[in-house]
């Protein structure tokens, strides 16, 4: 019997053993997923222009591969359409590859909650370096010589309550514009094309400096021509950034990923990390 019985021990303690092994080895699940490498921000740039330099390469070989074959299906096209086969055949075997310029876009998860009051984030930012993308610009405004001088600037469209007007009954698409400013008093005017312009995030906001002063339309134009940059949290409270192109190198997308966390840092919400706290465990108000 005691025999038995140290063999029931020694089985159960045997069995013991092998569950616990069991649940200490590494898993991933759903609720359990890999947790994501911790990279220095360099260093994960660095890889990423590298992949980027990867990837061009190896698109270029594939173009060269198959170049007379897409030489000869171009040709064919523009044969059917009377078009000059010789000069374009001329043409395609002399221009280079043309690289793709990949644009560099950074995410920074922020642990807020947008739909909580002081949580949501939204504004613009001039990086340094710009972030490789040049945008057109309408500007709203009833000054005759501002809106000549933004068209001379290169606006895609500037005026007051025609310009509205056009806008409206579609003789200016609204694809034709990327941005738009307005000085003050053509912010209330808005209100006809507003459901034209809001879906697209188009309508001036004071937190995006889009609504400026006929002093500093000019100012403000080449800004958003340039490529002004506008971020906000999403519903995730997460913000993302498009940096710049992979042709900056590193120093360049440094320097602006910089600038940008500077300026998250200055516009950090008030009510960010605050809250009721638990009181500890222990004696009461009486104690």
């Amino acid at each position: 019997m005691a025999s038995n019985l140290l063999r029931t021990i020694s089985h159960r303690i045997g069995t013991i053993g092998s569950v616990t092994h069991t649940q200490s080895r590494g898993y991933i699940t759903r609720a359990h997923p890999k947790p994501l490498p911790t990279i220095p921000i360099d260093e994960a740039l660095q890889q990423l222009l590298e992949t980027i330099k990867a990837n061009n390469e190896k698109r270029k070989q594939r173009w060269e591969n198959n170049l007379e074959k897409r030489i000869e299906q171009r040709a064919a096209y523009l044969a059917s359409r009377d078009k000059n086969v010789d000069e374009f055949r001329k043409e395609a075997k002399e221009k280079p590859y043309r690289e793709m310029d990949e644009t560099i876009s950074l995410a920074l998860a922020l642990n807020l909650d947008p739909r909580k009051p002081g949580q949501s984030l939204r504004g613009s930012i001039a990086l340094p370096h710009g972030n490789g993308k040049t945008f057109s610009v309408a500007v709203f405004t009833e000054d005759p010589a501002t809106a000549q001088a933004a068209l001379d600037a290169g606006a895609a469209a500037a005026g007051g309550q025609s310009l509205i007007e056009s806008i409206k009954n579609g003789t200016t698409p609204i694809t034709s514009f990327q941005r738009t400013l307005a000085t003050p008093d053509m912010v209330s005017s808005l209100s006809p094309i507003a459901r034209l312009l809001g879906p697209r995030g188009l309508m001036p906001n004071p937190k995006l400096n889009t609504i400026q002063p006929n002093e500093n339309m000019l100012e403000a134009l080449a800004q958003q021509q340039s490529g002004l940059s506008n971020y906000r949290t999403d519903k995730s409270g997460i913000i993302r950034l498009g940096l710049g192109r992979g042709s900056f190198g590193l120093e360049k997308l440094m320097d602006n990923i910089r600038e940008f966390m500077n300026e998250v840092q200055g516009i950090k919400p008030e009510s960010f990390g605050k809250g009721k706290k638990k009181g500890k465990g222990g004696a009461g108000k009486g104690a």
